[in-house]
């Protein structure tokens, strides 16, 4: 389902944020959980267009990792995937849209850190890629490192942690740059295909996304340096520690499926006849682990049959089977050599 938001603010992103956190008490969301069962409808803020992270396909249905994520809630808390609205949100949108209550739940590639999650009244509920920054140029430049881009202007988009990240990759190396500044992801990919900039900037899962949008994508190369540490992942609102949870769990119960080989064509039999008694936990047959949440006991088992685990929504958005064909590295289990873990469901 598609909506257009009337938004009542329009003060810039950062300090229309401060402000609201100041004006807002801690607790004024404090029932988000109720308020999405009684609205039968999850309000899920996304991105404005990412090619397998959040974007409408052809049809207008919004398909990618965050999208599915946001239909994994949904079918934990309401029982079906597709009682979910999705607001799409610029960079500079996302933030004052979470914290207005525009949206219930942000999952739009965000990277967690320190600021975001101490100072600006949300809370991250995990990590739902590990990313790093890179560097796109022209293949004709003849440039094999980013260490060679002295003097090089750069795309980038505004009130990102990308921006940051590039004047301390360009100032630790002694070298000097010329932001050339967006505010949506595409706009920074048509500045780069034009020609006004050397390179593109963005995260590494999302130079691969936006490299599809170029009228020569074979042209350009994806520089091998990752400049930092970006680990994306949905974020709430403080004061509601019970709704964080429950999208925490969510996360969780998609990666301990997957660790368990519980996927969606398989569920019904593995509920059925539980291989381990993890496996009866995390579906619903032992214990009363959804009713501690306020959601019913088969929650877990509403998420991998409607939406799969954590390695199926990988794969068919931005894995092998999707034109991103992204290897799983960082985004593997902890089993398989990654640092993706789901915690126990005990």
């Amino acid at each position: 389902m598609n909506m257009t938001i009337k938004r009542p603010w329009a003060w810039g992103a950062t300090s229309g944020l401060l402000l609201l956190a100041t004006m807002l008490p801690s607790t004024s969301f404090g029932a988000t959980l109720d308020e999405v069962k009684s609205r039968g409808q999850l309000r899920c803020g996304v991105s404005d267009g990412l090619a397998g992270f959040s974007s409408p396909d052809s049809k207008g249905q919004w398909q990618g990792i965050d999208v599915d994520f946001c239909r994994a809630v949904a079918a934990a808390v309401l029982g079906d995937p597709s009682k979910v609205t999705f607001a799409p949100l610029t960079a500079k949108e996302r933030f004052t849209a979470l914290q207005s209550g525009e949206v219930d739940l942000l999952s739009r590639n965000t990277t967690w850190t320190a600021s975001r999650d101490n100072s600006m009244g949300l809370t991250f509920a995990g990590v739902t890629f590990y990313d790093g920054q890179g560097m796109m140029v022209r293949k004709d430049l003849g440039i094999s490192s980013a260490k060679e881009l002295d003097g090089a202007s750069v795309c980038v988009a505004a009130g990102t942690t990308t921006e940051l990240n590039l004047a301390d990759y360009f100032r630790a190396n002694d070298m000097a740059y010329n932001a050339v500044s967006f505010d949506e992801s595409d706009q920074t990919a048509a500045g780069f295909d034009s020609g006004r900039c050397d390179v593109l900037t963005s995260d590494s899962s999302q130079l691969a996304a936006l490299r599809l949008q170029l009228s020569d994508p074979d042209s350009v190369v994806i520089l091998p340096e990752r400049i930092s540490k970006e680990p994306l992942g949905p974020v709430v609102r403080q004061g509601d520690e019970q709704w964080m949870k429950v999208v925490r769990w969510t996360l969780y119960a998609l990666l301990d499926a997957e660790e368990s080989g519980i996927t969606s064509d398989n569920v019904d039999q593995m509920r059925d006849s539980p291989k381990t008694p993890d496996d009866a936990r995390l579906l619903g047959k032992d214990g009363n682990f959804g009713e501690q949440m306020g959601l019913s006991n088969d929650w877990a088992y509403n998420i991998i049959k409607q939406v799969g685990n954590y390695g199926e929504l990988f794969e068919r958005n931005v894995g092998a089977d999707s034109p991103l064909e992204l290897e799983r590295g960082p985004n593997a289990l902890w089993s398989d050599g990654g640092l993706q873990y789901g915690m126990p469901v005990r």
